[in-house]
């Protein structure tokens, strides 16, 4: 039998390799800056074009490298960080796998220029899939330029998958403030086609925060300092009042690198547990450092995912550190041993619904009724008895007024004291009443072969969404004009979505205003949307639009829809009238698609007359 085995060219191996290395142009980003700060640049600029498609350059001022450092260091496993397999367990440096610049090269054009600091001139080096094209002299600075143009030009599988220019370019958005968060002491600049997008100098951990995410983060940011034998811990956490109903600004740094910690995410969400509201997440922005020999960072080629040695007491200090800062900052409400004792709710009905009142009405009552004393009879003021009976009072009416102003006098309050026409007027409102709500959550109404029970929030979700979706598509939603415009601050990253998504916002009824480097002015909103929910509701419509894929302007729309549906749909526990129910139901059946909500899940069930009788058989 022939030998079938063969070993695999290494152009072969290196896109193999750039399968897991390199998965869209944000992972491009955070080797050629990791790489950047690994070489000891005090200044790093990143260039980025059509979303990292056409090209992504970073260009720093680090040590740069030779004529053989620079053709080797696109050799794959060739790398200056690390010399024997023990250096894995003290790691001071992002990258140590020598993986990263061998596959980029074999699926992009790459065209790197170099220059030591003692050196006259520098070297350019062109590689085009993995082939060396030309390597010359140059005249340049200190530092290295590295430009990687036409990503997966040799894979067009790869380069298809890739999303929308705005959807990569939120993702190399991330990936620079991952890096940039974690090295206050470098200056970075970032430019898109052209413009200039972040500017960030030289600062501490808080002011490199603001500087990222806007000047409003500073009111939000509560420090977090604890040093432990185990790990030292600096950072701010923001208050619990703003929460988020989606994960951002979540942040964990090992030995400033960035990780994902779902463990230690949740020692976060602990501390925070009673003073934020459920289904929210808190911000945070925590540096850990702990021993390189305690931790292990070679788990993925992404180098995000980190394993420790003792997690469970990392867990217990980290939980316990930000619960002593709300408390040291005043954060967590203190307990007033003056109030009112009275004044507070049972601990027995926490979990009891609250009922309304009910009002009770007495049909015989006749307001002519006087009060019989202990002997039997009624007495006036002056002291004379007074008939038992109110019909006493009309006793010789008959001959001054007549026989027909009586009997119309008795038969007016005969029918008061019967109540005919209120009984009937109940009988009328039972025959109609099919409609009631049913723990605050359900709508139950009545059909010919049974009844249907509606979840009023899936409901009126699906009810808002195509008024949403007509009012983009048809453009004929109606603005209220609010008397004094709103002023809200955004930070850089989410200006940008709020750009991208501006005009499909003044179809929906949003009226915009001037907006400067940091705040939008709000001049109108839609009618359905209140002044002050106008900050949730942009701030969820920019997260939901960071979160999902947005290639085109159908799901754009898509998008922004499922948002405000979402966001200003009746929720459960919310009590509806009886006229709102009824209206309710007519308004879901009379929807294109009134068996799912936006988000495909049922809003109704049918339960027939079939279905209840099985239950007594």
């Amino acid at each position: 039998m022939a030998d079938i085995i063969k070993l695999l060219p290494d152009h072969v191996a290196n896109q193999i390799a750039a399968g897991e290395v390199v998965q869209r142009p944000a992972s491009v980003v955070k080797e050629l800056l990791e790489n950047a700060i690994d070489a000891g640049a005090n200044a790093i600029m990143l260039i980025v074009r059509d979303g990292g498609k056409a090209l992504i350059q970073v260009v720093d001022d680090g040590l740069g490298m030779s004529a053989t450092d620079a053709r080797l260091s696109f050799e794959r496993h060739a790398t200056s960080k690390i010399q024997k397999a023990e250096d894995l367990f003290s790691l001071n440096t992002k990258g140590f796998r020598g993986e990263a610049l061998a596959s980029i090269a074999a699926i992009a054009h790459v065209e790197m220029q170099t220059k030591p600091e003692d050196a006259e001139l520098g070297t350019v080096l062109k590689i085009e899939g993995s082939k060396i094209i030309s390597q010359e002299v140059c005249a340049t600075v200190k530092g290295t330029s590295m430009a990687v143009k036409n990503l997966f030009f040799n894979i067009p599988a790869r380069r298809n998958f890739l999303k929308s220019n705005q959807v990569e370019l939120r993702h190399i958005t991330d990936e620079f403030h991952r890096v940039a968060l974690a090295h206050p002491n470098i200056v970075f600049h970032f430019h898109n086609n052209g413009s200039e997008i972040f500017n960030l100098p030289k600062s501490n951990q808080r002011q490199r925060i603001v500087n990222v995410f806007g000047s409003k983060a500073n009111q939000k940011l509560v420090p977090v300092e604890e040093d432990t034998q185990v790990v030292k811990i600096s950072g701010f956490i923001n208050k619990p009042e703003f929460s988020k109903k989606s994960r951002g600004e979540q942040f964990f740094f090992v030995n400033n690198r960035f990780i994902k910690s779902p463990y230690l995410h949740h020692a976060v969400v602990a501390a925070f547990e009673g003073i934020i509201k459920p289904d929210t997440y808190p911000g945070y922005f925590l540096y850990l450092e702990v021993d390189p020999a305690s931790i292990d960072i070679n788990i993925h080629p992404t180098k995000t995912e980190v394993k420790f040695d003792d997690e469970h007491t990392l867990y217990a200090i980290l939980r316990s550190t930000i619960k002593h800062s709300l408390g040291q900052f005043n954060v967590v409400p203190a307990l007033d041993f003056e109030q009112d004792q009275n004044l507070e709710t049972p601990y027995a009905f926490k979990d009891k619904e609250a009922q309304l009142p009910g009002v009770a009405v007495d049909a015989g009552f006749n307001p002519f009724q006087q009060k019989v004393g202990n002997s039997g009879s009624a007495y006036r003021k002056d002291g004379h008895a007074v008939n038992k009976s109110w019909e006493g009072l009309y006793t010789g009416l008959e001959s001054e007024i007549g026989k027909e102003v009586s009997f119309t006098s008795m038969q007016f309050e005969s029918d008061t004291i019967t109540g005919s026409v209120f009984a009937e007027q109940k009988e009328s409102l039972e025959s109609t009443s099919t409609t009631f709500q049913l723990r605050r959550k359900y709508i139950v109404t009545t059909i010919k072969s049974g009844m249907i029970v509606i979840d009023q929030s899936r409901a009126h979700q699906r009810v808002l969404y195509e008024k949403f979706l007509k009012n983009i598509t048809v453009n004929e939603a109606v603005s209220q004009q609010l008397l004094f415009p709103l002023s809200l601050s955004f930070s850089k990253a989410d200006r940008v979505i709020l750009e991208e998504i501006k005009e499909s916002l003044n179809t929906i009824g949003f009226v915009f205003g001037k907006m400067d480097a940091e705040t939008v002015e709000i001049k109108g909103v839609p009618l359905l949307v209140s002044e002050s929910e106008v900050g949730m509701v942009l701030d969820q419509l920019i997260s939901d639009c960071q979160m999902e894929v947005t290639d085109d302007s159908f799901s754009q729309t898509d998008i922004l829809s499922k948002t405000l549906a979402k966001t200003l749909s009746v929720k459960t526990g919310e009590i509806l009238e009886s006229a709102s129910q009824i209206a309710l139901v007519n308004d879901l059946f009379a929807c294109k698609e009134s068996l799912v909500s936006p988000f495909n899940k049922p809003i109704y069930i049918t339960i027939t007359e079939n279905d209840i009788d099985k239950k007594f058989i």
